[in-house]
């Protein structure tokens, strides 16, 4: 059976990525870290007084959520939502977290290294195997329970780690049920031709079969922004990412059609959604699967939790709507 990782260990650039450096010690930009051609938009940190046009905010309380989620689908395939529900509090906790693991000493972290094969564990983001140079960040992957890692960050003192980010999972799975569901439903398409959709009343209804992996980011301050990629351009293989970032800004979206690049300006107690190349397919090509990246900047350090979700393992994915099933096959209309 081919697991998730072979495609990207198979690559024909593939390379060694586990000499990770203590990024946060670096002095001076090395050159297996500097990227050519970074000068078409400025680094976050700088003035962008210049860039007028601003990702949407969606209120999901708001009795016309749907009609704006519509538009910032198909216009944007990115937007920032508010309303949600997670609690402000939890997202503080989280990012506690997070700066207490990335904080830890490099030999600390490379305890919990993800295998060369695996998925979850500290190292790189998966997809710095495609590329030549490395970026600046590192990250912790996690898929399912973080106790097997966390165990070996701190031996005795993963608790806490645990218990935030368990919570942190439930809360965003109920949150992405609920998200895919509105998606669905503002652009039209038919949410019971979603093979694993359970109705109301069932005993586990929404989309109980669900997958995800949470992944968190780190960003460290870098000596030399403006030849440094923090998260180098990419489009998600999820049906969607929700995002939580730290008030340092680094995110930025390409436009559909422009290539023009658009700062993702945080916003406190907001979260961060863009559209996955899973939710590209599902609407027919409606929805944009957005270019995304992270840059980085000279004195602050940037962190970021994403959560994508995607399908049950076993699911076909293809357009929704009329002529289509489940499975992509067309709909049978008699002999």
């Amino acid at each position: 059976m081919v697991t998730r990782s072979e495609p990207l260990t198979a690559h024909l650039i593939c390379l060694n990525h586990h000499r990770l450096l203590d990024l946060s010690k670096v002095r001076e930009l090395p050159d297996s870290h500097t990227w050519p051609a970074l000068r078409d938009h400025p680094f976050a940190g700088r003035d962008h007084s210049h860039n007028h046009e601003k990702v949407p905010v969606v209120d999901l309380e708001d009795s016309s959520v749907r009609r704006h989620l519509a538009r910032a689908c198909e216009t944007w395939g990115v937007f920032q939502i508010t309303g949600h529900g997670v609690p402000a509090g939890l997202l503080d906790r989280l990012e506690s977290q997070c700066q207490r693991l990335f904080s830890l000493p490099a030999e600390q972290k490379l305890k919990a290294l993800r295998a060369p094969d695996g998925i979850s564990g500290y190292g790189q983001v998966r997809i710095s195997s495609f590329f030549s140079k490395l970026m600046w960040s590192e990250g912790f992957t996690i898929v399912g329970s973080p106790e097997e890692h966390a165990r070996k960050l701190w031996p005795y003192d993963h608790d806490q780690f645990c218990e935030v980010v368990e919570e942190y999972n439930q809360e965003l799975k109920q949150l992405a049920g609920r998200l895919m569901t509105l998606m669905l439903e503002s652009l039209g398409l038919p949410v019971e031709e979603v093979s694993w959709y359970r109705p109301a009343g069932q005993e586990k209804d929404g989309f109980p079969e669900a997958t995800s992996v949470l992944q968190l980011n780190s960003y460290p301050a870098c000596p030399d922004p403006e030849r440094a990629m923090g998260l180098a351009a990419h489009t998600d293989s999820s049906l969607f990412t929700i995002l939580h970032q730290n008030l340092v800004g680094g995110l930025q979206v390409s436009l559909p059609g422009g290539g023009r690049w658009v700062t993702v300006m945080p916003r406190r107690g907001a979260l961060v959604v863009n559209v996955g190349d899973l939710f590209h397919i599902i609407s027919n090509g409606r929805c944009p699967s957005v270019v995304h990246r992270a840059v980085v900047n000279q004195t602050q350090h940037r962190l970021s939790v994403a959560y994508l979700y995607g399908p049950p393992t076993h699911a076909e994915i293809a357009p929704l709507g009329p002529g289509r099933s489940t499975a992509g096959r067309p709909r049978s209309t008699g002999p």
